[in-house]
């Protein structure tokens, strides 16, 4: 199964890769198919790429529904980033 992630961007870290923190992980990703994304947002990440920024309030509502259905989203955010 695939699973794409909401994830906050905590840092800019290069012109197309951010870091981001995924329930308390934080990984590197790339920004590369995505414009505009500032620190404070929230993007969809799957396979280490975000694909589309989100709006904080549907990320809050999002991830407390993987949290009521027991996915641990720490472990959800591996795949082959930059």
């Amino acid at each position: 199964m695939c699973l794409a992630i909401p994830a906050r961007v905590i840092e800019l870290t290069d012109r197309d890769c951010a870091r981001v923190d995924l329930g308390g992980v934080r990984r590197e990703i790339s920004l590369a198919l995505v414009d505009e994304v500032a620190v404070g947002d929230y993007v969809i990440v799957h396979v280490g790429y975000a694909l589309s920024r989100l709006d904080a309030d549907e990320a809050e509502r999002t991830l407390a529904l993987f949290a009521e259905a027991g996915v641990d989203i720490a472990g959800a955010g591996g795949g082959a980033g930059p």
